[in-house]
């Protein structure tokens, strides 16, 4: 049985280590600088209504104030978030104009990892770039990294990176003949779903990775990577499994895309393996197609 770690437990350990384990347990901003005696508060209030009763009736002696009210109580201040300079269109609008001033891939990772303008950089402990071979035909993009990923910094690793190796090394393709990145290089808190906005943002630094990279052929993991490319609103059911074609300015051509189920939906749902199969074996004939199948 696995043992869940107490509050208490969790705040005797190092800062850095107690930041992590707040991260991960989707803690994401704070609620007040400065500590709040709400007993203290409650008593003031007390008195105060104690005093506003004794007032009303005519003849009462005054009563005394407890010693809790006659100090003020510290003011509440509103909670702490996440502030950023601009709203999520102006944050994207900046997102396009410095994703389009990367010439390379050091330039694009130089540029995302000093991007201020997505909330989610500010809770994530690295940023997710990219893994494999950037020469190779074929461009894996997943939805957004997990634990795993945040800590090492690498996309697609742990069990769920070892499922996604054995899919792709069933048709004869490795992490040296492919190169594998996600929709949102930043780890959204707890793993929750990312925003519209969140996805917005990221998408120039995606659009201009695509470009960089320049590949044959598009493999997208999991719904979030299929609705983003496609900029469709169905689910992975519908879109998996048919091929489309991907364009933008940077691109010399459009770039034939096709979905897949994640990995880590395949670990939990066994059963949908065979329709990720029948993917696989559609995406080993368009690789042979373009004399890029190994």
């Amino acid at each position: 049985m696995v043992r869940t770690m107490t509050l208490m437990e969790a705040e005797n350990l190092p800062p850095d280590a107690l930041l992590r384990w707040y991260l991960e347990a989707g803690v994401d901003e704070a609620v007040g600088e400065d500590p709040l005696d709400r007993y203290a508060l409650s008593a003031a209030q007390a008195a105060a209504k104690a005093a506003a009763q004794a007032g009303a009736r005519p003849g009462a002696p005054a009563q005394p104030a407890p010693a809790a009210s006659r100090q003020a109580p510290p003011t509440p201040r509103a909670p702490a978030a996440p502030v950023l300079a601009d709203s999520p269109r102006q944050a994207a609008q900046s997102a396009a104009h410095q994703a389009a001033s990367a010439k390379t891939l050091e330039d694009l990772r130089r540029v995302m990892e000093g991007f201020t303008g997505c909330p989610l950089k500010a809770t994530a402990t690295h940023t997710v770039f990219g893994d494999g071979n950037p020469g190779g035909a074929l461009m894996v993009i997943g939805e957004a990294p997990g634990r795993d990923e945040d800590r090492l910094g690498l996309p697609f690793v742990g069990e769920i990176g070892q499922m996604l190796d054995r899919m792709l090394a069933s048709i004869g393709q490795t992490r040296e003949t492919f190169y594998v990145t996600t929709v949102l290089p930043w780890r959204p808190p707890g793993n929750r779903t990312p925003t519209d906005a969140e996805v917005a943002v990221c998408l120039p630094f995606l659009e201009r990775h695509i470009e960089l990279i320049q590949p044959k052929v598009l493999l997208l993991v999991g719904g979030l990577a299929a609705k983003t490319i496609f900029a469709r609103p169905e689910g992975i059911m519908k879109l998996r499994g048919r091929w489309q074609n991907h364009a933008s300015p940077g691109l010399s051509h459009p770039i034939p895309a096709i979905a897949t189920h994640n990995p880590e939906y395949l670990l939990r749902s066994p059963a949908h393996k065979r329709l990720a199969w029948r993917d696989l074996l559609d995406l080993k004939q368009k690789l042979r197609e373009m004399g890029a199948a190994q």
